[in-house]
């Protein structure tokens, strides 16, 4: 549904997008992550027709974005890090105005999609008032009840909760997961709890270019040059962490300050749970808990992205 080959996009001698490539399928909720300046915007401004590309190409449900822009556009649901909106209007009117411009024609069927999206978006107590007077939040909200106002099969949404408390938050995750057996979407974010709990897949850019892309347990795996082994263990602390540090294959063994237990580093595809739980049952002490650890997609996104 969302293909990009190759694209580039210059800025005088500054290269915002450098040769990105990804496809994203039919049904996908992919979170597309940077550090500030990586080019996430660029990228996406191409692929929503908003800026042509110096190079390369992108489709969207199979039609060429450049060669046919305005087709793209009416299957497309797009909204922009800016949220553009017109203050004068009341959000009811906002959103039959967007629907208007969006080809609805019938009134009776735009006024039920109104309906419809003033629902689902959390809009209710706002009819009636100003879009000028709305806070950061609702407007945020306004701007997705108008990106979808048009049913589009794909949605490309730059910070969609930016200025959102936590439970609206919450409301527009909710909003995005009914809408993935329906949608393809794109968004991007800086709230990496929020990529964990709604997306199937990540998408990292930096300084330009595709630095990764899988899921956020490929993506941990494939970084992760040692396995981390959190071990509970009821027994006098330093016999404990004197005993884990001679099991073979363990490398190094922490206590977290901020935690209990221990942490027992080992090579990578090493597995220390059963020589851990030999050793429990020798020493006669139970086991309290023993979780295999990966790489949280904060430290993924730290190791793809500084210092580059």
């Amino acid at each position: 549904m969302i293909l990009a080959e190759n694209l580039t996009k210059r800025f005088g001698g500054r290269v915002a997008v450098d040769h990105a490539s990804f496809s994203i399928p039919q049904g996908q909720v992919v979170g597309f992550l940077g550090p500030n300046g990586a080019g996430k915007t660029t990228t996406m401004r191409l692929l929503t027709a908003y800026l042509p590309a110096d190079e390369g190409r992108a489709e969207l449900a199979g039609i060429d974005v450049e060669s046919d822009p305005l087709t793209v556009r009416r299957r497309l649901g797009y909204l922009p890090e800016d949220n553009p909106l017109y203050d004068d209007l009341e959000v009811t009117d906002c959103l039959r105005l967007m629907g208007r411009l969006r080809g609805m024609s019938d009134d009776a069927k735009r006024d039920e999609r109104v309906k419809a999206v003033i629902r689902s978006c959390g809009l209710r107590k706002e009819v009636g008032s100003r879009v000028g007077e709305l806070s950061k939040g609702f407007r945020q909200r306004l701007g997705l009840a108008a990106a979808i106002i048009h049913d589009p099969e794909i949605l490309i949404l730059d910070e969609p909760t930016s200025g959102l408390d936590p439970n609206q938050v919450q409301e527009v995750r909710g909003l995005i997961a009914d809408l993935r057996t329906q949608k393809t979407v794109l968004l991007s974010t800086h709230i990496l709890p929020e990529v964990t709990a709604t997306c199937d897949r990540v998408i990292i850019i930096n300084a330009g270019r595709i630095v990764a892309d899988g899921t956020p347990s490929d993506l941990a795996g494939n970084l992760a040059d040692k396995n981390r082994l959190h071990v509970e263990l009821k027994g006098p602390a330093d016999a404990v962490q004197a005993a884990l540090s001679g099991l073979p294959g363990a490398a190094r063994v922490l206590r977290p300050a901020d935690e209990t237990g221990f942490v027992i580093e080992s090579a990578a595809g090493a597995d220390l749970r059963e020589e851990v739980f030999r050793l429990a049952a020798r020493s006669d002490w139970p086991i309290l808990g023993m979780r295999q650890e990966r790489l949280s997609l904060e430290e993924v996104f730290r190791a793809l992205t500084q210092n580059q």
